[in-house]
């Protein structure tokens, strides 16, 4: 199926939604506990399961208008169901905050491999979207590789250290927030190394 262009503000609702509805969610019940099968669960663990369907639901409406998901969003698809599984099957909310570190964790993994390589796995990615010399690339690569590395260590630490009020907001707001200023910073920083259309559609 060809990718579809659906409006700008519609995408980033599908996106950014099920994370927004998760918080409110968690909320609204994060000091009730619910029984299901003689088993009792917090707030916080029926949140998260409910966020499970509600995340699947958004990337399935995204699916069908742009005919396209990005690998990031079914690894993350992924993730969230596996440990949202695990956070159920055990009865242990630490389960699910602990998947936020090791998607950071694989996604700085990834990169530095491709760094040891010689190579910019984000170029891959990125180049069609964000044409740039090769030298740019392997700095933008090393510089979110590091930040990656970072917010997964700050992940580890705050979930284990602090209130689960407080992991919630840092993952629904702080965490995206600091990865797209960084992003953008980033951005502007590599401007010398940007490679203009025309000279793109040359090479």
């Amino acid at each position: 199926m060809a990718e579809k262009t659906i409006n700008p503000i519609l995408k980033q609702v599908l996106e950014l939604g099920p994370t927004l509805a998760f918080f409110l969610i968690y909320l609204r019940i994060r000091d009730e506990t619910f029984t299901f099968g003689g088993t009792e669960y917090t707030g916080f663990i029926v949140s998260a399961l409910i966020f499970i369907p509600i995340l699947l639901a958004a990337m399935a409406v995204l699916w069908m208008l742009t005919g396209k998901l990005s690998r990031m969003q079914v690894f993350t698809a992924f993730m969230v169901i596996f440990f949202g599984g695990l956070t159920a099957y055990f009865n242990d909310e630490r389960f699910f905050k602990m998947k936020t570190t090791i998607v950071y964790g694989v996604m700085a993994g990834l990169l530095g491999i491709g760094l040891l390589r010689g190579q910019s796995y984000l170029q891959y990615v990125m180049e069609e979207f964000l044409p740039m010399e090769k030298e740019g690339w392997m700095i933008f690569t090393r510089r979110l590789c590091y930040m990656f590395a970072a917010l997964g260590i700050a992940n580890e630490i705050i979930w284990r250290t602090q209130t689960t009020d407080l992991w919630v907001k840092l993952e629904t707001f702080a965490f995206p927030a600091v990865l797209m200023v960084f992003l953008w910073v980033q951005i502007y920083r590599l401007q010398q190394y940007f490679i203009e259309p025309a000279e793109a559609a040359k090479d």
